[in-house]
């Protein structure tokens, strides 16, 4: 918690904005960041593009899986929009000033993004569990007005905590500096900028943290683990290897994403060190959105039939 001084009217104006640091300690690599996250950021944009627009318009592709895939594609993009662009920005222009108003529309993005795509995967997992471990109640389970509840659900449930913590967060009192020591405006460097009682913040974030992470990466580790064991009845031993492979690329991703944001949220406060968080959030917020399509489509057989059939013509 931080207990300062109550600051005056005067130096509360002077925090109408904000600073974001981003990697200014790397002066000398400013360009060659420039260029990498350029192309990371193309990269994510086309090959979500890509997987949205096939599962869209192929007959082939309208299962739930790829229903949620679509969603999932699209949630991608919105979600490196929400950081990425920005952070090119600072990169290029040096200008690393950012308003109050759009530091807080930033981190409103961000965590709904976020809190989407974690709802989201957990949703994927559950509709492989049920189509690996119940197939014959697949087609009854997951019909096609369930799918839309499940996703409507991960887009919207989030919303209203998401509103309440960003204002929560930005009726706190600023003061003193005004340097975001990050490359966006995230909770745990804004907070620490704060010169009023952050406790009740801090227990908002440990919270949602447990909701919306904690919890989905349990539930989707539970699936997994279901659809595991059901893999080891499998008589082929071609057919089991194939499905170890998929599962454990999955899974790879799942923790790279999910391990690095619990690590950064559910963190105690005294141990948060700047310069870890910056490396951690790349991993859930560049990395993990640049592998998610290869790991999730471009290793799918029907997917890949689909873009030869697409590229021969």
């Amino acid at each position: 918690m931080n207990h300062q001084e109550k600051p005056t009217k005067d130096n509360l104006t002077e925090l109408m904005e904000f600073v974001l640091l981003g990697f200014a300690d790397m002066p000398h690599l400013q360009w060659f960041l420039f260029g990498l996250f350029l192309i990371i950021y193309i990269i994510i944009l086309m090959s979500n593009g890509t997987i949205f627009l096939i599962t869209k318009m192929d007959p082939a592709l309208q299962s739930p899986m790829y229903f949620f895939l679509s969603h999932f594609s699209f949630l991608e993009i919105c979600y490196v929009s929400a950081t990425i662009p920005r952070m090119l920005l600072n990169l290029r222009t040096q200008r690393r000033r950012i308003s109050l108003v759009a530091c807080a529309t930033q981190l409103w993005f961000f965590l709904m993004f976020g809190g989407t795509e974690c709802l989201l995967l957990a949703v994927m997992a559950y509709d492989r569990y049920v189509a690996i471990c119940n197939p014959l109640h697949y087609p009854l389970v997951m019909n096609h007005r369930v799918c839309i509840q499940l996703v409507t659900g991960s887009w919207n449930i989030g919303i209203p905590i998401t509103t309440g913590q960003t204002y929560q967060i930005f009726s706190l009192p600023f003061c003193g500096s005004k340097q975001i020591n990050h490359f966006f405006c995230d909770i745990p460097p804004i907070l620490k900028l704060a010169c009023g009682d952050t406790f009740v913040n801090e227990m908002l974030v440990y919270i949602s943290s447990v909701l919306f992470a904690m919890v989905p990466f349990l539930l989707i580790l539970g699936s997994y683990s279901k659809i595991i064991s059901t893999i080891l009845k499998l008589p082929s031993a071609a057919s089991q290897a194939r499905a170890f492979s998929t599962c454990s690329s999955h899974l790879m991703v799942v923790v790279l994403f999910f391990g690095s944001a619990i690590i950064t949220y559910l963190r105690p406060n005294n141990r948060h060190s700047e310069e870890t968080d910056k490396v951690l959030s790349l991993f859930y917020t560049v990395l993990t959105p640049m592998f998610n399509p290869m790991i999730y489509s471009l290793r799918n057989r029907d997917v890949i039939m689909v873009l030869r059939k697409l590229l021969c013509k």
